[in-house]
């Protein structure tokens, strides 16, 4: 996958060059993030973010239908794009991640997730979202994200 760098949202992403995902963005600090998916974003028309990625076995449970951590991780991934704007660069971890799961994802689907902040303007960031494969969905779920200053 041939990459360029640039500032595109929370932190330093990288511009996907090649492949399905071809202009959309990623994160490539986060080594955990990179081995589970790549997961990507892009900024929608609307201004909305969209987070994707494509299911492979990799990511699958011995039942054959995508992992349950696999989505969570995914959901925690599209807390911080959905918060891009509100994080506005800001260092943040996530204090809290709550899910649904509301259906099974299989191999080859497409993986979504869309959502909103639901409050934000200070340090702590509200925010809910949906995860579907192939449209359907799969997961809901709530976040929040704490904005900090790095240590000196």
């Amino acid at each position: 996958m041939t990459e360029a760098t640039t500032q595109y949202g929370y932190g330093n992403a990288v511009e996907c060059r090649e492949g399905e995902f071809a202009g959309w963005y990623h994160w490539n600090h986060d080594p955990f993030e990179t081995r589970s998916g790549p997961f990507f974003m892009r900024r929608e028309e609307d201004g909305s973010y969209l987070s994707a990625f494509r299911a492979e076995d990799r990511h699958m449970n011995g039942a054959g239908a995508m992992h349950g951590g696999c989505l969570m991780t995914f959901a925690d991934f599209a807390l911080f794009a959905i918060a891009t704007d509100e994080l506005d660069g800001a260092n943040a971890v996530t204090m809290n991640l709550s899910s649904d799961f509301l259906g099974a994802i299989q191999p080859g689907a497409l993986v979504e997730a869309r959502g909103e902040v639901t409050r934000g303007g200070g340090k702590t960031i509200f925010v809910r979202g949906i995860i579907t494969g192939d449209g359907a969905p799969a997961l809901s779920f709530t976040g929040i994200i704490r904005k900090f200053s790095p240590r000196s």
